[in-house]
């Protein structure tokens, strides 16, 4: 099946509509995902949002484009500020550790690397330009308490992404805008450059041709999508948090500054919950990567239960869950293993149309708005047929070698198919326990063959009947 003849459609925030995603240039997806701020562990929810990003640049690869992604790394905001105060640290020293670990957990959710990781410290003076351009223009100016601000009345299309008027949006502004409230003209101004304040920013500031102060956390991504994607991006994605203010006030900076449109697609991830319920500590529910890997829990359950609920869907994460896709990952892991052991050398042409239609149902899922949950279920009803296949004695060598390589080429873009065998050494002395069992039932006597099989049981394996045999596995 050619994938060229699909077109992949993603549901734009803005439009609110289904949009053919092709590359602004003809070739490279230039692609903007919201990173970390790095002032703790990434939790779960954080990896949600990352673990979708991570489907659609692999989707996007596998429609045939390539993809420049930029993952900002937000290394100055109140929270990273204030920790570093608080531990009487510097700002480097104080997020070091959580950098680290973000890169860490990527990698052990199978998550591909970005391009670029900028971090928001290495690209201030590009912020002050920006500023400096708004400020000339007349778009922002300076407040009575020398931070800078950006005026919303000489920006008149804000709003088009969460659909917000203008006029609606001073009603209970100053609760939205949060931090932003300082000595602005208009309640719905937002910061773009903070005065310096001793008794909050301690030692942490920068020299600026406003006076030295700090950036706003809304002009960091601008800065950075700009400077190393360009004026016009193809795709912006982040949390449905992220949406407003922070994305609404990126467009206004930076449309206002270029005169440009600033992203040609906006994807928004929905909330996690745990248990129907916010995660929050006080609850006792807010878990990162590595509390559920201390609960022995693999990356390879926790990514796949991030990643079967489709992104404009509020998920709900329980332990439940993960148990549920412990069980999927096996029955993967088992029939990876029944194709590998087939030796059969004949042809017997009932596989090839499984497979072609596997294929197609996954990627017409992946098309309309990565469907994961349709690609899942097109996976799954294939392997049901194979199996049935491989019953019958109906797939030969040849063709289960066919049939791992689809799975290898739809593993490029779930990134969690356990296609890799792992070499596990049974104990010789369950080996020799299971010969025994073998002969004491050829010889009928039960009662032997019963007491190598305890023998195997008790020490957390089972027998399982295979084609070739029986043979020792782990159990669960």
């Amino acid at each position: 099946m050619e994938k060229q003849n699909i077109a992949l459609r993603l549901t734009n925030t803005e439009t609110r509509e289904k949009e053919v995603i092709v590359p602004l240039n003809g070739h490279t997806i230039l692609l903007y995902t919201c990173g970390p701020t790095v002032y703790n562990f990434a939790h779960i929810g954080n990896f949600r949002t990352y673990v979708q990003e991570d489907l659609l640049r692999r989707t996007l690869q596998f429609f045939g484009m390539k993809v420049r992604q930029v993952m900002n790394i937000t290394d100055i905001d109140d929270k990273t500020m204030k920790g570093a105060l608080d531990s009487k640290m510097s700002l480097e020293d104080y997020t070091k550790p959580y950098i680290e670990a973000f890169f860490e957990d990527l990698q052990t959710l199978r998550i591909q690397p970005a391009e670029e990781y900028p971090a928001a410290t290495d690209y201030i003076p590009d912020m002050i330009t920006i500023i400096q351009g708004l400020i000339e223009k007349g778009i922002a100016y300076v407040g009575s308490d020398k931070s800078v601000y950006f005026s919303l009345v000489r920006f008149p299309k804000y709003g088009r992404l969460s659909h917000l008027p203008l006029d609606e949006l001073q009603v209970g502004a100053s609760e939205r805008v949060g931090s932003d409230e300082y000595e602005k003209d208009h309640v719905c101004d937002f910061v773009l450059w903070k005065s310096y304040d001793a008794e909050r920013d301690g030692t942490i500031f920068w020299d600026s041709p406003f006076g030295p102060g700090r950036p706003g956390w809304h002009i960091e991504c601008s800065a950075m999508a700009m400077k190393l994607l360009g004026q016009t991006i193809d795709i912006h994605v982040g949390g449905i948090d992220n949406m407003f203010p922070h994305h609404e006030n990126e467009i206004a900076q930076c449309e206002a500054y270029s005169d440009k449109c600033f992203v040609r697609h906006w994807l928004h991830v929905e909330h996690l919950l745990v248990d129907h319920k916010k995660m929050s500590k006080s609850l006792g529910n807010f878990y990162t990567l590595r509390d559920l890997l201390a609960k022995g829990y693999t990356p390879e359950q926790i990514r796949y239960v991030l990643l079967q609920t489709h992104y404009r869907i509020q998920q709900n994460f329980t332990f439940q869950n993960l148990e549920a896709a412990k069980a999927s990952l096996e029955r993967i892991a088992d029939f990876v293993d029944r194709l590998e052991r087939i030796t059969d050398h004949k042809s017997h042409g009932a596989l090839e149309p499984v497979l072609e239609k596997v294929v197609r149902n996954f990627t017409l899922a992946l098309a309309e708005d990565l469907n994961i949950s349709l690609a899942l279920a097109a996976l799954f009803d294939g392997i049901r047929e194979m199996n049935g296949l491989c019953d019958k004695n109906k797939i030969g060598k040849k063709e289960a070698l066919h049939a791992l390589k689809v799975l290898k080429e739809l593993d490029a873009v779930l990134g969690v198919l356990p296609l890799e065998k792992k070499q596990e050494k049974i104990p010789d002395e369950l080996l020799d326990a299971l010969e025994k069992r073998e002969k004491a039932r050829k010889e009928k006597n039960w009662k032997e063959a019963d007491h190598h099989r305890d023998v195997i049981l008790a020490a957390g394996y089972v027998l399982e009947d295979t084609p070739t045999g029986i043979r020792l596995k782990k159990g669960s």
